[in-house]
Protein backbone atom coordinates (compact mmCIF):
# COMPACT_ATOMS: atom_id res chain seq x y z
CA UNK A 1 0.00 0.00 0.00
CA UNK A 2 2.46 2.47 0.94
CA UNK A 3 4.47 1.55 -2.26
CA UNK A 4 1.64 2.17 -4.41
CA UNK A 5 1.36 5.82 -2.53
CA UNK A 6 4.92 6.44 -2.83
CA UNK A 7 4.74 5.65 -6.36
CA UNK A 8 1.61 7.83 -6.82
CA UNK A 9 3.07 10.67 -5.03
CA UNK A 10 6.07 10.36 -7.28
CA UNK A 11 3.94 10.24 -10.38
CA UNK A 12 2.48 13.63 -9.57
CA UNK A 13 5.40 15.52 -8.73
CA UNK A 14 7.18 14.39 -12.59
CA UNK A 15 4.12 15.37 -14.16
CA UNK A 16 4.44 18.43 -11.87
CA UNK A 17 8.02 19.09 -13.06
CA UNK A 18 7.15 18.16 -16.69
CA UNK A 19 4.49 20.66 -17.16
CA UNK A 20 6.52 23.42 -15.46
CA UNK A 21 8.89 22.65 -17.96
CA UNK A 22 6.26 23.07 -20.82
CA UNK A 23 5.49 26.36 -19.51
CA UNK A 24 8.83 27.52 -19.60
CA UNK A 25 9.48 26.42 -23.13
CA UNK A 26 6.72 28.09 -24.30
CA UNK A 27 7.50 31.15 -22.56
CA UNK A 28 11.14 30.75 -23.90
CA UNK A 29 9.82 30.17 -27.73
CA UNK A 30 8.36 34.03 -27.98
CA UNK A 31 11.45 35.53 -26.68
CA UNK A 32 11.07 38.61 -25.22
CA UNK A 33 7.86 40.22 -25.52
CA UNK A 34 7.43 44.09 -24.20
CA UNK A 35 4.02 45.99 -23.73
CA UNK A 36 0.71 44.60 -23.30
CA UNK A 37 2.07 40.93 -24.75
CA UNK A 38 4.21 40.58 -21.83
CA UNK A 39 1.63 41.90 -19.73
CA UNK A 40 -0.72 39.06 -21.06
CA UNK A 41 1.56 35.81 -20.99
CA UNK A 42 2.09 35.13 -17.42
CA UNK A 43 3.25 31.69 -16.09
CA UNK A 44 -0.66 31.39 -14.94
CA UNK A 45 -1.97 32.56 -18.72
CA UNK A 46 0.70 30.23 -20.93
CA UNK A 47 -0.39 27.46 -18.57
CA UNK A 48 -4.24 28.33 -19.38
CA UNK A 49 -3.08 27.57 -22.78
CA UNK A 50 -1.53 24.59 -22.67
CA UNK A 51 -4.26 22.67 -21.01
CA UNK A 52 -6.78 24.07 -23.52
CA UNK A 53 -4.48 21.78 -26.23
CA UNK A 54 -3.67 19.13 -23.59
CA UNK A 55 -0.15 20.15 -23.22
CA UNK A 56 0.89 19.75 -26.90
CA UNK A 57 3.27 22.27 -27.48
CA UNK A 58 3.32 22.96 -30.98
CA UNK A 59 -1.14 23.68 -30.50
CA UNK A 60 -0.45 25.71 -27.79
CA UNK A 61 1.99 28.04 -29.57
CA UNK A 62 0.19 28.23 -32.58
CA UNK A 63 -3.25 28.83 -30.28
CA UNK A 64 -1.28 31.92 -28.23
CA UNK A 65 0.73 33.07 -31.22
CA UNK A 66 -2.98 33.81 -33.11
CA UNK A 67 -3.94 35.04 -29.71
CA UNK A 68 -1.49 37.60 -29.43
CA UNK A 69 -2.38 39.03 -33.47
CA UNK A 70 -5.71 39.03 -32.76
CA UNK A 71 -5.39 41.40 -29.55
CA UNK A 72 -2.51 43.46 -31.28
CA UNK A 73 -5.12 43.76 -33.59
CA UNK A 74 -8.71 44.62 -32.06
CA UNK A 75 -7.08 46.05 -28.53
CA UNK A 76 -10.13 44.28 -26.59
CA UNK A 77 -8.74 46.00 -23.43
CA UNK A 78 -9.65 48.92 -24.89
CA UNK A 79 -13.02 48.47 -25.26
CA UNK A 80 -15.03 50.40 -23.28
CA UNK A 81 -18.89 50.27 -21.80
CA UNK A 82 -20.15 52.79 -23.37
CA UNK A 83 -19.17 51.38 -26.90
CA UNK A 84 -20.65 48.13 -26.55
CA UNK A 85 -23.59 48.72 -23.71
CA UNK A 86 -26.49 49.50 -26.40
CA UNK A 87 -25.43 44.96 -27.04
CA UNK A 88 -26.22 44.54 -23.46
CA UNK A 89 -29.39 46.41 -22.93
CA UNK A 90 -31.52 43.04 -23.78
CA UNK A 91 -29.66 41.27 -20.88
CA UNK A 92 -28.38 38.83 -23.63
CA UNK A 93 -25.36 38.25 -21.89
CA UNK A 94 -24.25 39.55 -18.95
CA UNK A 95 -21.76 38.44 -15.66
CA UNK A 96 -23.82 38.05 -12.30
CA UNK A 97 -23.41 39.63 -9.49
CA UNK A 98 -22.72 36.58 -7.34
CA UNK A 99 -19.87 33.98 -7.95
CA UNK A 100 -20.43 30.27 -7.45
CA UNK A 101 -18.90 28.25 -4.42
CA UNK A 102 -15.89 28.07 -5.79
CA UNK A 103 -15.67 31.53 -6.04
CA UNK A 104 -15.85 31.88 -9.92
CA UNK A 105 -17.34 34.44 -12.28
CA UNK A 106 -20.88 33.53 -13.40
CA UNK A 107 -21.51 34.53 -16.85
CA UNK A 108 -25.56 34.16 -17.62
CA UNK A 109 -25.94 33.36 -21.14
CA UNK A 110 -30.07 34.05 -22.70
CA UNK A 111 -31.04 31.75 -25.00
CA UNK A 112 -30.03 32.08 -28.47
CA UNK A 113 -27.19 30.76 -30.31
CA UNK A 114 -23.55 32.04 -28.64
CA UNK A 115 -20.50 31.24 -30.05
CA UNK A 116 -17.08 30.67 -28.23
CA UNK A 117 -13.98 32.27 -29.87
CA UNK A 118 -10.67 30.22 -29.69
CA UNK A 119 -9.66 33.23 -27.95
CA UNK A 120 -12.03 31.83 -25.04
CA UNK A 121 -8.94 29.84 -23.62
CA UNK A 122 -10.00 30.69 -19.82
CA UNK A 123 -13.30 29.10 -19.85
CA UNK A 124 -12.84 26.36 -16.84
CA UNK A 125 -16.24 25.39 -16.85
CA UNK A 126 -19.89 26.06 -18.14
CA UNK A 127 -23.24 25.06 -16.73
CA UNK A 128 -26.08 25.66 -19.84
CA UNK A 129 -29.35 26.63 -18.50
CA UNK A 130 -31.34 25.10 -21.26
CA UNK A 131 -35.28 26.92 -21.93
CA UNK A 132 -36.54 24.23 -24.30
CA UNK A 133 -39.84 26.04 -24.62
CA UNK A 134 -37.28 28.65 -26.55
CA UNK A 135 -35.33 25.76 -27.59
CA UNK A 136 -38.68 23.48 -29.16
CA UNK A 137 -36.71 20.93 -28.81
CA UNK A 138 -37.11 17.92 -26.86
CA UNK A 139 -34.82 17.38 -23.47
CA UNK A 140 -31.79 16.02 -24.18
CA UNK A 141 -31.48 16.99 -27.91
CA UNK A 142 -30.06 20.60 -27.36
CA UNK A 143 -26.52 19.20 -26.62
CA UNK A 144 -26.31 17.57 -30.29
CA UNK A 145 -26.89 21.45 -31.21
CA UNK A 146 -24.97 22.83 -29.13
CA UNK A 147 -22.18 20.46 -29.64
CA UNK A 148 -21.01 22.14 -32.75
CA UNK A 149 -20.48 25.91 -31.47
CA UNK A 150 -17.75 24.18 -28.96
CA UNK A 151 -14.46 22.51 -29.58
CA UNK A 152 -14.63 19.14 -27.97
CA UNK A 153 -12.56 20.18 -25.19
CA UNK A 154 -15.12 23.03 -23.54
CA UNK A 155 -17.80 20.53 -24.81
CA UNK A 156 -16.66 18.52 -22.39
CA UNK A 157 -16.74 21.27 -19.36
CA UNK A 158 -20.66 21.81 -20.32
CA UNK A 159 -23.03 20.62 -17.99
CA UNK A 160 -26.94 20.45 -19.27
CA UNK A 161 -29.60 21.66 -16.69
CA UNK A 162 -32.85 21.50 -16.91
CA UNK A 163 -36.04 23.56 -14.19
CA UNK A 164 -37.88 21.10 -11.88
CA UNK A 165 -35.40 17.71 -13.40
CA UNK A 166 -34.50 16.77 -9.79
CA UNK A 167 -30.82 15.55 -11.14
CA UNK A 168 -30.47 19.24 -12.31
CA UNK A 169 -31.82 20.59 -8.96
CA UNK A 170 -28.94 18.97 -6.94
CA UNK A 171 -25.89 19.82 -9.83
CA UNK A 172 -26.96 23.48 -9.41
CA UNK A 173 -27.06 23.44 -6.30
CA UNK A 174 -23.58 22.04 -5.50
CA UNK A 175 -22.25 24.95 -7.59
CA UNK A 176 -24.17 27.75 -6.05
CA UNK A 177 -25.90 29.19 -3.11
CA UNK A 178 -29.61 28.71 -2.46
CA UNK A 179 -29.88 32.89 -2.36
CA UNK A 180 -28.39 32.77 -5.37
CA UNK A 181 -29.73 30.05 -7.17
CA UNK A 182 -32.73 30.53 -9.47
CA UNK A 183 -36.35 29.03 -8.23
CA UNK A 184 -36.55 26.64 -10.86
CA UNK A 185 -34.33 25.31 -9.19
CA UNK A 186 -35.18 24.99 -5.75
CA UNK A 187 -33.59 28.60 -5.08
CA UNK A 188 -34.33 31.39 -3.79
CA UNK A 189 -33.24 34.14 -6.84
CA UNK A 190 -35.01 35.62 -9.54
CA UNK A 191 -32.54 36.98 -12.14
CA UNK A 192 -33.84 40.10 -13.25
CA UNK A 193 -31.33 42.00 -15.51
CA UNK A 194 -30.98 45.61 -14.28
CA UNK A 195 -29.62 47.74 -17.13
CA UNK A 196 -28.28 50.39 -15.03
CA UNK A 197 -27.17 48.66 -12.23
CA UNK A 198 -24.99 46.35 -14.73
CA UNK A 199 -23.66 49.51 -16.58
CA UNK A 200 -22.41 51.11 -13.11
CA UNK A 201 -20.77 48.14 -12.58
CA UNK A 202 -18.97 47.69 -15.86
CA UNK A 203 -17.92 51.68 -15.91
CA UNK A 204 -15.93 50.47 -12.80
CA UNK A 205 -14.53 47.70 -14.29
CA UNK A 206 -13.73 50.43 -17.39
CA UNK A 207 -11.36 52.23 -14.52
CA UNK A 208 -9.63 49.21 -13.49
CA UNK A 209 -8.67 48.10 -16.76
CA UNK A 210 -7.50 51.48 -17.35
CA UNK A 211 -5.37 51.31 -14.42
CA UNK A 212 -4.45 47.69 -15.36
CA UNK A 213 -3.16 48.13 -18.61
CA UNK A 214 -1.56 51.30 -17.91
CA UNK A 215 -3.94 53.78 -19.82
CA UNK A 216 -2.27 57.45 -18.75
CA UNK A 217 -5.78 59.33 -19.33
CA UNK A 218 -8.94 58.25 -17.19
CA UNK A 219 -12.65 57.61 -18.23
CA UNK A 220 -15.19 59.73 -20.12
CA UNK A 221 -18.73 60.42 -19.58
CA UNK A 222 -21.26 58.54 -21.85
CA UNK A 223 -24.96 58.43 -21.35
CA UNK A 224 -24.10 58.67 -17.44
CA UNK A 225 -21.49 56.57 -17.30
CA UNK A 226 -18.20 56.22 -17.51
CA UNK A 227 -15.96 54.26 -19.47
CA UNK A 228 -12.14 53.66 -20.20
CA UNK A 229 -10.47 56.10 -22.42
CA UNK A 230 -8.35 54.81 -25.09
CA UNK A 231 -4.58 56.02 -24.37
CA UNK A 232 -1.20 55.28 -26.48
CA UNK A 233 0.31 51.99 -25.13
CA UNK A 234 3.26 52.48 -22.68
CA UNK A 235 6.46 51.12 -23.48
CA UNK A 236 7.72 47.87 -21.42
CA UNK A 237 10.72 46.41 -22.36
CA UNK A 238 11.25 43.05 -21.38
CA UNK A 239 14.78 42.57 -19.61
CA UNK A 240 17.51 40.88 -21.80
CA UNK A 241 17.52 37.20 -21.86
CA UNK A 242 20.07 35.69 -19.62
Amino acid sequence: MFRRRSNSLNNQENDSLQREAKVNELKASFGPLSGRSLQYCTDACLRRYLEARNWNFDKSKKMLEETLKWRSTYKPEEICWSEVAVEGETGKVYRANFHDRHGRTVLILRPGKQNTSSHDNQIRHLVYLIENAILNLPEGQEQMIVKYFLDSKTFQKVKFVYPKNQDSVELMRSYFDAENLPTDFGGRAKLEYDHEEFSRSMAQDDVKAASLWGFDKGCHISNGYSGAEVAPEPVRLAPPAS
